[in-house]
C-alpha cells in the first residue's frame, strides 16, 4: 500500500476522541483505535472500555518506498503513567535513603528498594503484554503478516 492507502485505512478505524467532552458517543464496532491522524503521521491507542494504565500510545510514521510504504511504530507509556512511575520511583528512593541514613535499618531500606523495583517490573511486564495486543490488532487491521513468527 502507498502512504495514502495506509492513512485511509487507519482513518476508517480511528476515532478522534476528546476526553473532556460531556457527550459520550455510542460505541462503534468498526472503530479499533482512538487517536489523531496527520498527513503521514499518527498517534493512536487501542480503543478500550475501561481505564488501563499500561495501554501503549503508538506513534507512527508512514514513509514512501518504491513499491509501497514503510510504517514505523514507536510504543510508549502515556505521560500520566510516566509521571506516576517516576513519582513512586522517587518516593521509594527517598524512603531507601531515609531508612539507611536516619534509621540505619537495612531491612526496611531493602524492602523499599525491592518495592520500587517490583513496581517497575510489574509496570513493564504489563506494558509489554499490552504492546503485543496492540501490535496484533494493528497488524490484523493492516492485513500484515510481518513481525515475529510471520511465515
Amino acid at each position: 500500500m502507498d502512504q495514502h492507502q495506509v492513512m485511509e485505512r487507519l482513518n476508517r478505524v480511528t476515532k478522534k476522541v476528546n476526553f473532556l467532552d460531556a457527550v459520550i458517543d455510542q460505541p462503534e464496532e468498526s472503530i479499533l483505535f482512538n487517536g489523531e491522524l496527520k498527513t503521514h503521521q499518527f498517534t493512536i491507542s487501542k480503543k478500550i472500555d475501561k481505564a488501563d494504565s499500561f495501554l501503549p500510545r503508538i506513534k507512527g510514521e508512514v514513509s514512501p518506498l518504491a513499491k509501497g510504504s514503510l510504517i514505523s511504530l514507536d510504543y510508549s507509556f502515556f505521560p500520566s503513567t510516566v509521571f506516576f512511575l517516576s513519582f513512586w520511583g522517587v518516593i521509594t528512593f527517598v524512603l531507601t535513603v531515609l531508612f539507611l541514613a536516619v534509621f540505619q535499618d537495612w531491612k526496611l531500606a531493602a524492602l523499599s528498594t525491592m518495592a520500587g523495583m517490583a513496581n517497575y517490573g510489574f509496570a513493564f511486564w504489563h506494558f509489554r503484554r499490552k504492546v503485543k495486543e496492540s501490535q496484533l490488532l494493528f497488524h490484523s487491521m493492516m492485513d500484515l503478516k510481518a513481525g515475529r513468527g510471520a511465515p
